[in-house]
């Protein structure tokens, strides 16, 4: 415990110390920056060890107790570091980045302000196909010459925008209203200040592979730039216990253990608990059993109804 008059020191890392204020590129016009941080790697294991006096833990039992706490999903501690970033994003990716509702944030505005001069531009090898799997993904790429065509209107699009919004403030119309046709893919910008545990549920849906490829392009350099930087134990022990782990349900564990004992008592328990058609069969549709299926082949296992079709 900290005695009376004691001083209290600012932690400092010097790794994130030398990247203050460095702007990471992203995307064509996009970036993010470090504005500001509290707290590290020893402020997780002091708030778990309320008793923990500098100098009487090991540096490996400091590194184990983080580890337990990522592995149990204790999230106390982790809140006691905070990271204040600054960011250029377009505005429909900052719309699923803000849907994460547990960061103070504060946004350039549009209505006290002119517009940011910018806009995502997609090059025309970068155009994506929907994806037949769900409604919300994308899965390959248009051929290169409907990408030029689509480049090319898009180029002509967003400069007409620009032109609209530019005549409406040369004519004096109020900037609350004359901002409303601009097109989601201007750039806004942001501080967005957030505690470790809720940046970590940031990072763990926006790196997955199956995020939308602008943000998950912002949460991949958060992460592999800035976090890693700032507190290296904790993000070891996230990507090992939350980006890179497997989970399996209590039905999928049921499942797994069936196959073990051979490949038709798989097929038997996955029908009995609704994956399967009646005769053993897949049904047209299942996401449950697609995610089942995914895990399976992450273990090196073969999926045993599979062979049946």
């Amino acid at each position: 415990m900290s005695e009376p008059g004691e001083t209290v020191q600012r932690p400092s890392v010097a790794a994130i110390d030398e990247i203050l204020g460095r702007r990471f590129p992203i995307l064509d016009d996009g970036f993010v920056r470090v504005v500001d941080y509290m707290g590290d790697d020893d402020a997780i294991v002091q708030a778990a060890r309320v008793s923990y006096g500098a100098g009487t833990k090991r540096l490996q039992e400091d590194r184990g107790l983080v580890r337990y706490l990522m592995r149990h999903r204790h999230t106390t501690p982790f809140e006691m570091c905070e990271l204040k970033l600054h960011i250029r994003v377009p505005m429909d990716c900052w719309r699923q980045w803000i849907r994460h509702r547990t960061a103070n944030v504060n946004e350039y505005s549009t209505r006290y302000s002119v517009a940011i001069d910018a806009a995502q531009r997609t090059p025309p090898t970068e155009w994506r196909l929907q994806t037949s799997a769900n409604r919300q993904g994308s899965s390959g790429f248009v051929t290169e010459d409907v990408g030029a065509a689509l480049s090319d209107r898009e180029r002509a699009l967003l400069d007409l925008a620009r032109s609209v919004y530019e005549e409406r403030l040369a004519a004096g119309v109020a900037r609350e209203q004359a901002r409303k046709d601009l097109p989601l893919s201007t750039y806004t910008e942001a501080y967005w200040k957030t505690d470790l545990h809720n940046l970590f549920h940031f990072l763990s849906l926006r790196m997955d592979a199956h995020a939308q490829h602008e943000i998950r392009a912002y949460a991949t350099v958060i992460g592999t730039e800035i976090v890693s930087r700032w507190c290296p134990v904790a993000w070891e022990a996230f990507q090992d216990y939350r980006l890179h782990s497997l989970e399996l349900s209590g039905l999928e564990l049921e499942i797994l253990k069936a196959i073990h004992e051979s490949p038709a008592q798989g097929v038997s328990t996955a029908t009995r608990l609704g994956l399967l058609r009646s005769d053993g069969t897949t049904p047209l549709r299942s996401r449950e059993r697609d995610e089942l299926e995914s895990k399976l082949r992450r273990l090196g296992v073969r999926p045993p109804w599979s062979d049946s079709e």
